[in-house]
């Protein structure tokens, strides 16, 4: 019986050749999936704890962050997944920072729950219907999947950042809290550089740079 070393070389070198992948971006696409996995499973245990039992918001925020959990592991390899380090840094950072935020227990909403459910509500759409768009082409690194102009992208550039982004101000204004505010600025201001390290890769791609000029706005209609 050859051994575990023995074994996953050729695996790999097999993987390899099938998807047109260096070991390197195969290590690396492990690694991204391996963080997330983690940071997911301590959010996801930290909202149950907080909370107690879980609400509609709670249900929300976390059904919310598990489909780009869900979506990186069941992700197709992309042979344009960029190495650069920092690329890696600030994808990594606006993934798992919003799994960072806690309960602000005891603090009322500052607006009514069924406000904070709206919010919640429409960027979750929206970032569905983003994802089912890229399919397993989703990703949190940047690379170019493959360009897509269906659904919301014939309105945003970036769909999926601007859900996260309604979502995150729902559920910021149902916890407020220094600590959730903090995350979540730091969050915003994480994916506007993810989006032009993005579109660093993707516009080197002439059917990108077509759709760019078709398609205005990223992340919020008649502001970016």
């Amino acid at each position: 019986m050859p051994t575990a070393h023995g074994w996953r070389a050729p695996a790999l070198r097999s993987f390899s050749a099938a998807h047109g992948l260096t070991r390197k971006a195969i290590v690396l696409d492990l690694c991204e999936r391996a963080i997330v996995s983690m940071v997911f499973l301590r959010f996801v245990y930290r909202m149950s704890a907080g909370f107690g039992e879980p609400g509609p918001i709670t249900v929300l925020l976390v059904l919310s962050e598990t489909l780009p959990f869900v979506y990186i592991v069941l992700r197709a390899p992309s042979i344009t997944l960029s190495q650069t380090p920092s690329d890696w840094v600030f994808a990594i950072l606006g993934t798992t920072m919003p799994l960072m935020v806690e309960p602000a227990a005891g603090v009322p909403p500052l607006v009514p729950v069924a406000a904070c459910l709206g919010l919640m509500f429409a960027g979750f759409s929206l970032q569905v219907s983003g994802k089912l768009v890229l399919g397993r082409a989703f990703g949190i690194v940047a690379a170019n999947r493959g360009v897509r102009i269906l659904g919301p992208y014939r309105f945003l550039r970036h769909p999926i950042y601007a859900g996260y982004t309604l979502t995150h101000v729902g559920f910021l204004l149902a916890a407020p809290s220094l600590t959730n505010a903090l995350i979540y600025s730091a969050t915003l201001t994480t994916q506007v550089i993810r989006i032009f390290r993005e579109e660093r890769v993707l516009m080197q791609d002439a059917e990108y740079r077509v759709f760019s000029t078709r398609i205005r706005y990223r992340l919020l209609p008649g502001v970016f």
